[in-house]
């Protein structure tokens, strides 16, 4: 674990800096990012505003460390789904995964980069860039994949990479609403295993 020493009352304290940020990364995902307040922010945190201050440099700041930390982890359905070979359990992964990751009842509902930006006014301009961003990347990453899958035969003549990607970031940010609205794991399921259905045979060879 990683540690921070900072000054607190005329002593050094420490603190685990990884917990803290999975604890951020909650407040943010629950509330998003102008909805999570700096008080709200360090109480969860389990420091004081000036070792936020050292460790993160500002919310700002925080806030990206946090997504980054969204965004790598192993248990990631879009990082899971990647994993397999044949692009039919890839687009099968990637949908009943974010079914049941965006409604896991051990974190927030919904997507936490969807989430974070729902209601950011324009004096947070730059963090709804950062978000678009990152979203244009997942798309790409996307469409790259369905290319190589185009090439490699898996994927019928008549598919589009680029719609297909499309789709499928249409269909995650329908769930992911979906279940920060309450929808059940179970609903959410039935619902992305249809889309699953449709893409296969529509798009995917045999």
């Amino acid at each position: 674990m990683t540690e921070i020493k900072t000054a607190c009352v005329g002593r050094p304290r420490g603190f685990d800096i990884d917990f803290a940020l999975a604890q951020a990364l909650d407040v943010f995902w629950r509330n998003g990012y102008e909805g999570a307040s700096l008080s709200e922010l360090t109480a969860a945190m389990g420091i004081k505003k000036p070792s936020l201050y050292a460790a993160f440099g500002n919310k700002e700041q925080l806030f990206l460390k946090a997504i980054d930390l969204y965004e790598s982890r192993p248990e990631s359905f879009f990082n899971q789904a990647f994993q397999c070979d044949h692009i039919g359990d890839v687009i099968k992964g990637l949908l009943l995964g974010a079914a049941m990751q965006f409604t896991d009842t051990n974190h927030p509902q919904g997507c936490a980069l969807a989430n974070s930006t729902l209601s950011c006014s324009e004096a947070s301009e730059s963090i709804k860039q950062a978000i678009v961003e990152r979203k244009a990347q997942h798309n790409q990453n996307l469409v790259a994949r369905f290319e190589t899958a185009k090439k490699q035969g898996e994927l019928k003549e008549e598919c589009c990479p680029e719609d297909l990607a499309r789709l499928m970031a249409i269909l995650f940010q329908g769930m992911s609403v979906q279940a920060s609205e309450g929808t059940n794991v179970e609903a959410l399921i039935k619902v992305a295993q249809m889309a699953v259905d449709c893409v296969l045979s529509q798009y995917v060879n045999k």
